[in-house]
């Protein structure tokens, strides 16, 4: 069995400050990496799609680096629109994945167990929303067709509308050319994503899309129109996605809060329930 960790929008501030005055962002990421070093079974990988930071501060990334040093693991990550490409291949040019990624965007493999991770670059450095751009695709459309192990797509910009308007706004530009490239190739099994700091499932281009809720604040919920762009403190979680090769890839939502349990599933004394034994 294959596990991969998938946190997302940690929006990390210099040591001191909060996101938006109200979102300890780097207390909220702290916490993640807590429970995530807490699970019974550690994962083989964590992946990071994007928006590590907040305002590409080099103080934030040098955070990140600190926090994520108690991984044990690998970490892949990839920029969201408010890191950079530049930024995030700066501070993290030691990290497997943006080491051996070339060019201006990073883009690259890597083989996790049984699957094979893609991450792709949607940011355009100063915009909110997503493109990837021919290059990046005609290279994504190459890999594809080299391989066909289990793959797994990671993108910060879900490339499927989500129906919140005012992120659907700012998704990803270039999807038709991406569902163009990927609809033929079944080995494809998941899109993840985030950006929208919501738990979402989608259909995209004849595959599954999932976006992981963020590990910090998570967007309101508003199909409206003109909703406008406000954030609460829903509970914070990740995704875990294990691949075998009998079931695939199934992805579980797992909580970054405390909460009461583990309780066993037993009856109250003289109460019988359907099924039970008799003594």
């Amino acid at each position: 069995m294959t596990l991969i960790a998938q946190i997302t929008d940690l929006h990390l501030r210099p040591s001191g400050l909060t996101c938006y005055r109200v979102s300890d962002t780097n207390m909220l990421a702290e916490r993640a990496i807590r429970a995530i070093l807490g699970l019974e079974q550690r994962p083989d990988a964590v992946v990071i799609t994007g928006d590590l930071t907040d305002r590409d501060d080099p103080r934030e990334y040098a955070l990140a680096r600190h926090i994520l040093a108690r991984l044990p693991m690998p970490i892949y990550m990839i920029p969201g629109n408010h890191d950079t490409s530049e930024g995030m291949r700066s501070a993290f040019s030691d990290y497997p994945g943006i080491s051996e990624a070339s060019g201006e965007k990073l883009y690259y493999t890597a083989d996790i167990g049984s699957l094979r991770l893609i991450a792709l670059d949607s940011n355009v450095p100063g915009k909110p929303h997503g493109l990837l751009g021919k290059a990046q695709l005609d290279w994504l459309a190459e890999t594809l067709a080299a391989n066909d192990r289990p793959t797994m797509l990671a993108i910060h910009h879900p490339p499927a509308s989500t129906g919140i308007p005012h992120m659907d706004n700012i998704g990803l530009m270039d999807s038709e050319a991406l569902a163009e490239v990927i609809a033929p190739h079944t080995h494809v099994e998941r899109i993840i994503c985030g950006h929208v700091h919501r738990p979402i499932v989608a259909a995209f281009a004849g595959k599954i899309m999932t976006l992981a809720p963020s590990v910090a604040h998570q967007l309101m919920l508003d199909f409206k129109e003109d909703s406008p762009s406000m954030f609460s403190f829903e509970p914070a979680a990740y995704f875990l996605h294990q691949h075998t090769p009998r079931s695939g890839t199934v992805t579980h939502t797992a909580y970054v809060e405390n909460y009461p349990g583990p309780f066993p599933f037993w009856s109250d004394e003289g109460v019988t329930w359907p099924g039970d034994k008799p003594e």
